[in-house]
């Protein structure tokens, strides 16, 4: 059928042109077709419209829209998930309260049970010393004597050093205390050392032997000296050898100091296992 206005071919049952919008009067007995592969619907009164309809061809409402639009395409076998929704921010803070912890107890573990240079000097700041007295009792030694304390060393120790300070003067009630040095001072002198077992087994012989650590004769001194890595024996040795007479008495603080902040039990196990490695 043709519209009697613009005389568009419109299908048979169109109420109005699909092309002006002017009313068609269908045959009474025609019923409106269905029409195939409609795309658009009107939205007034809801009767599907071909592609390019212009105007409904029920109710004659214009259509503003070539193609019913969809807010989104979605590809064939793909299911539309909505976007999980941003973490509170509460929990957010504690995820990174969290976090900043671990890294935070991992930086001190590290610290405490390190042989790094850095990590010592951070030890030694914080006061992290373990510390293995040898020697903190006064004491004597008699003229043309020696006396000595014996320490040894784990497997697997690093880092140890021997530190302290002694002090020493001549027995007062010895009359020969009177006697004086070449320089004309009282004799207090007091010679110091820290052999290993085999030096100290020269030394005791009389003869000369390599120290760890020697004082030399003086009347007080520091004691500081690293000691090799490893397990090892050694002795500390106050010496009045030297003194024909004048018994001294002898004041010291000596002791162990482990620099890496390890117990025994830990560094032994550690050089086991290195040792195992080949390390």
């Amino acid at each position: 059928m043709l519209c009697s206005k613009c005389a568009a071919n419109l299908p048979d049952g169109s109420e109005f042109c699909l092309k002006c919008g002017e009313p068609v009067e269908p045959p009474a007995d025609e019923p409106v077709p269905h029409i195939e592969n409609a795309l658009l619907a009107c939205s007034k009164c809801g009767t599907t419209l071909p592609d390019g309809a212009e105007f409904c061809l029920k109710c004659g409402k214009p259509v503003s829209s070539g193609k019913k639009k969809t807010g989104f395409t979605q590809s064939p076998g793909l299911i539309d998930v909505p976007q999980a929704d941003a973490l509170p921010k509460s929990k957010r803070r504690l995820i990174s309260l969290v976090l900043l912890f671990g890294l935070l107890l991992a930086g001190i573990t590290w610290v405490a049970s390190s042989d790094n240079p850095f990590a010592q000097g951070l030890q030694e700041l914080a006061g992290w010393k373990h510390d293995q007295p040898i020697l903190g009792t006064p004491f004597s030694v008699s003229a043309h004597s020696f006396r000595y304390y014996k320490f040894s060393l784990p497997e697997g120790s690093l880092n140890v050093a021997i530190v302290g300070q002694f002090t020493a003067s001549g027995d007062p009630r010895n009359a020969a205390h009177k006697d004086k040095t070449k320089d004309g001072d009282a004799d207090n002198n007091i010679e110091v050392y820290v052999l290993s077992e085999p030096a100290f087994a020269v030394w005791q012989n009389g003869f000369a032997a390599s120290a760890v650590y020697e004082s030399g004769k003086v009347s007080q001194g520091t004691v500081q000296a690293d000691l090799p890595a490893g397990a090892g024996i050694y002795y500390l040795v106050f010496s009045n050898k030297f003194s024909a007479k004048t018994q001294k008495n002898v004041t010291a603080n000596v002791a162990l100091r482990y620099k890496s902040w390890l117990p025994d039990w830990y560094r032994s196990v550690k050089g086991r296992v290195w040792n195992w490695f080949g390390l």
